[in-house]
């Protein structure tokens, strides 16, 4: 039987060996991950075609979040060379002074200490959180759905020897190779050893974790991502991001839900951008004025102003001028990211001061919010906490931070 306290337990013994690893191995460390991955590709496919199989009837999208094929094996080999040559987070000195005594004081990054990271479906966030673990100095524990069991127990395994290999401890990776949900509820007990849960599925799961635990959860509900098309926009520049915010992947939550125009903003705006939205079987709901404007389109209700559909569909709203946007962004709005799309710096610079979002973008694609990117690598997630990361989590976000004091035989008075 599993002992998931046990496994907590040398996770934390793990973290405290961590300590002592220095920059170079967790870099090495992840490249013979990397290495290693690639020597186990077969088995790694042959695995996943089973889960697959054994896993019955699948939702397209579902069984999209489930397979690892040539494209998506190659992303996380990719993503753990990029951990690798990525700048080291641990030890950055994040802020410093001297005080009149001569006391010198640091403000020092350092690893978070235990991870466990409950996930749903997609194997790629094993080798995700295994790099972005290993490179900021933390131990972590993986417990991933049933569906990937087979895959995620090849991946763990081939990714925890290669840490060895590099001088790392053994447990710094584990897997929780259990199918039962006994072994997660378990796991929301581990408050004694266990610093930080990071759940990635849908918005149950992680309800469910939350109210269930007395650890920390880093949480991310909802991705309810617009677009403020302000009336001074690029007719081009406007259809292009529009439609690359919603139909590049409809199905993850960076992806567009709502597009607010402004009222001033031509008739031919709208027109171009819901041809191009249609084109891509895009189907849309407007507010009373969008739908005078927009052919075919339906009428919006209150509720798909706060919808996060990860489909097809898109809710248009017509609005007076950048103060309501902003004013309809905070109402409905997820604080995930959102974006606008202006020629005017005085707009884009009035729009990202008072839009308070994890990611708030100016003539770009809501797509782009994520650790890639951004120049991260890779990441756990994205979260919409205010504390303690915000936005997507790469190895910075799971560092931590103490004060280091430095006298020579200064006295309090």
């Amino acid at each position: 039987m599993i002992s998931v306290e046990n496994i907590a337990r040398q996770a934390r013994l793990a973290a405290r060996s961590m300590r002592r690893v220095s920059p170079e191995q967790r870099a090495d460390a992840l490249q013979k991950m990397a290495a290693k991955l690639v020597e186990c590709r077969a088995e790694v496919l042959k695995a996943n075609v089973a889960d697959i199989e054994a896993a019955g009837e699948l939702t397209p999208a579902f069984r999209k979040r489930l397979q690892v094929n040539d494209k998506v094996f190659d992303y996380m080999v990719n993503r753990l060379q990029v951990a690798a040559a990525l700048p080291d987070p641990v030890g950055r000195v994040l802020e410093e002074h001297v005080m009149p005594s001569k006391l010198k004081v640091q403000k020092v990054a350092v690893p978070i200490g235990v991870l466990a990271m409950i996930y749903e479906a997609r194997p790629n966030v094993t080798s995700d959180a295994a790099s972005v673990a290993v490179k900021s100095g933390n131990a972590v524990i993986l417990k991933g759905g049933a569906e990937s069991l087979r895959t995620n127990m090849v991946l763990a395994e081939a990714m925890r020897d290669a840490a060895v290999a590099a001088g790392l401890p053994a447990d710094c990776i584990q897997l929780i190779p259990s199918t039962d949900r006994a072994a997660v509820t378990e796991l929301l007990q581990q408050d004694r050893y266990i610093d930080l849960i990071i759940p990635r599925g849908g918005k149950s799961l992680i309800q469910a974790i939350t109210g269930n635990t007395r650890i920390p959860v880093l949480k991310h509900y909802d991705g309810i991502c617009h677009q403020y098309v302000a009336a001074d926009a690029d007719l081009n520049k406007a259809v292009s991001l529009v439609v690359n915010s919603k139909c590049q992947n409809v199905a993850v939550c960076n992806a567009l839900e709502t597009l607010l125009i402004d009222s001033k903003a031509p008739q031919e705006l709208y027109w171009a951008i819901a041809e191009a939205l249609k084109a891509n079987q895009v189907e849309l709901r407007g507010c009373a004025e969008t739908c005078a404007i927009i052919p075919d389109c339906l009428p919006a209700t209150e509720e798909d102003w706060a919808t996060e559909y990860l489909a097809p569909v898109l809710s248009i709203r017509t609005v007076h001028g950048i103060g309501e946007a902003m004013e309809h962004i905070a109402e409905y709005g997820s604080g995930h990211t959102d974006g606008i799309i202006t020629e005017s710096p005085l707009l884009a610079t009035e729009f990202t001061t008072n839009v308070d979002s994890a990611s708030v973008l100016v003539n770009a694609s809501t797509r782009l919010s994520g650790g890639g990117d951004y120049g991260m690598g890779a990441v756990v997630g994205i979260s919409t906490d205010r504390l303690h990361a915000r936005g997507p989590v790469g190895p910075a976000e799971l560092c931590t931070y103490k004060y280091i004091a430095t006298g020579d035989g200064q006295l309090r008075d």
